[in-house]
């Protein structure tokens, strides 16, 4: 019986994704209070889009092994880590270091994956399902009846967010290019084309008094537009910077200047509210209180799931070795849900 080797993905530098290498070597062996998952899936998410242009506001030096999380199952653990977590499926969310056939991750890091989810679905909700449920029910902290504007309603999280707000009770405004509004629809989600139609028109047609919440990726100039479509007592949550994805120049501007805007706005005696939403605040500071919030959330994600009141959009399916496909069709911005990628 031959051992089992490591495969990974290493990001080079600023390359094309046909630039991304393929890297073998040794299996690592878990340090103490570490578990040793083998993936079954990980993901592309907007992250790594931007990782490979240099474009991540904290991504490490290249080289390195892109893959912001997974799902597998524990194949060693360290020593101080519970026995009964050998042989569980576990998630995790890690930022980089998940395009592996093996991570090692820390033991607490993990959150266990129920019965009856597969792998491949569980890693759709991962990144986007934590990111959905935090900027819902812990930013805006959304109530049954109240309306929300949800820029790239068809997006990795935007599809997710707009599942989690509609069983929860709230009315929905999605914004998305119009080959997606017919599933929108089906999800009871009121479809705005942002290419075809003037979005904040529209949005004010639909929701004269202003709208609850607006959650927004897009950044940028547009960023001011959503803040102004918000009613009294109204929350923006911006999370992103899309719209500077292929700009030259610092990728640490962009979230700078959204940080000093929201700054600026939270200062207005207006009682609407602004977040910049970061999925990692809180870890360095309060790494136990991030754990278990981050636990608890994806466990409720994960049982939303199982109940039907979220769907595991699957865009398409990669092995890892097909990673610069992959990537290319993620950056095309055809496809709805996530690009899996499989050992």
């Amino acid at each position: 019986m031959t051992a089992e080797q490591l495969t990974e993905i290493l990001l080079p530098g600023k390359v094309e994704p046909e630039g991304l290498t393929v890297r073998h070597g040794a299996v690592p062996a878990p340090a103490p209070g570490q578990v040793l998952i083998r993936m079954e899936a990980t993901g592309v998410s907007f992250a790594e889009q931007q990782m490979r242009r240099g474009r991540y506001y904290d991504q490490p030096a290249f080289p390195f092994v892109p893959g912001y999380d997974l799902v597998g199952t524990v194949t060693a653990t360290g020593e101080g880590v519970e026995p009964g977590m050998m042989g569980a499926r576990v998630a995790a969310l890690v930022k980089v270091g998940g395009w592996a056939s093996h991570v090692l991750v820390d033991a607490a890091d993990t959150v266990p994956v129920p019965g009856g989810i597969s792998p491949a679905e569980a890693e759709t909700l991962v990144v986007n399902g934590i990111t959905a449920w935090q900027m819902l029910h812990r930013k805006a902290r959304v109530r049954a009846g109240q309306t929300i504007l949800v820029h790239g309603a068809n997006g990795g999280v935007g599809s997710v967010l707009v599942q989690l707000a509609r069983a929860a009770g709230v009315n929905v405004i999605g914004t998305a290019s119009a080959r997606h509004h017919a599933a929108l629809r089906e999800r009871g989600v009121i479809p705005v084309d942002y290419r075809a139609e003037d979005v904040a028109a529209r949005v004010r047609e639909l929701a004269p008094a202003g709208v609850d919440a607006v959650f927004d990726h897009v950044g940028g100039r547009g960023i001011v537009t959503s803040w102004r479509l918000l009613a009294p007592g109204g929350t923006l949550v911006s999370y992103g910077s899309a719209s500077t994805r292929d700009a030259e120049g610092s990728k640490q501007w962009p979230v700078l200047k959204l940080l000093g805007r929201v700054w600026l706005w939270n200062t207005l005696p207006n009682g609407r509210r602004a977040y910049f939403y970061n999925v990692w605040a809180g870890r360095t500071l309060a790494k136990d209180r991030f754990r278990a919030r981050l636990r608890a959330d994806l466990t409720q994600v994960f049982a939303a799931l199982k109940h039907g009141d979220v769907t595991a959009q699957i865009a398409a399916r990669f092995p890892l070795a097909r990673v610069a496909d992959a990537l290319r069709l993620a950056e095309s911005g055809t496809v709805a849900g996530k690009i899996i990628l499989n050992p």
